[in-house]
């Protein structure tokens, strides 16, 4: 199972662990931003060890595009190669200011307890 630590942190021992990034473009830039998730982020997502798998979803709200990033995870020392040693900051690029309408701060991790 998982627990928390002294830090307050969720210890996933043992599990595969899910994170989560949220990030909003106007719609009409939607697809322009895909192709570049594609080059950036999800590149380098796939390349890094440790990483299980990426999902990127969508949704059309009115004029805005919500992106949701899944990224699956070996261990929290695999995210660590990906984003940094603080792994609850997300992670942008150059040209991710020409297409978020804002740089949220923070992701979100799980453990993920039942997978396919």
């Amino acid at each position: 199972m998982h627990r928390v630590n002294a830090c307050g942190r969720l210890v996933m021992g043992g599990f595969m662990i899910a994170r989560t990034w949220h990030g909003v473009t106007h719609a009409s830039k939607a697809n322009e931003y895909l192709d570049y998730l594609k080059r950036t982020g999800v590149d380098e997502y796939e390349k890094t060890e440790g990483n299980r798998g990426v999902y990127v979803l969508q949704r059309i709200e009115g004029d805005r595009a919500h992106f949701l990033l899944l990224t699956l995870w070996e261990s929290e020392d695999a995210i660590k190669r990906f984003a940094g040693p603080e792994i609850e900051k997300a992670k942008y690029y150059p040209e991710d200011e020409q297409f978020l309408l804002e740089l949220e701060p923070n992701v979100t991790h799980y453990a993920v307890l039942v997978e396919p």
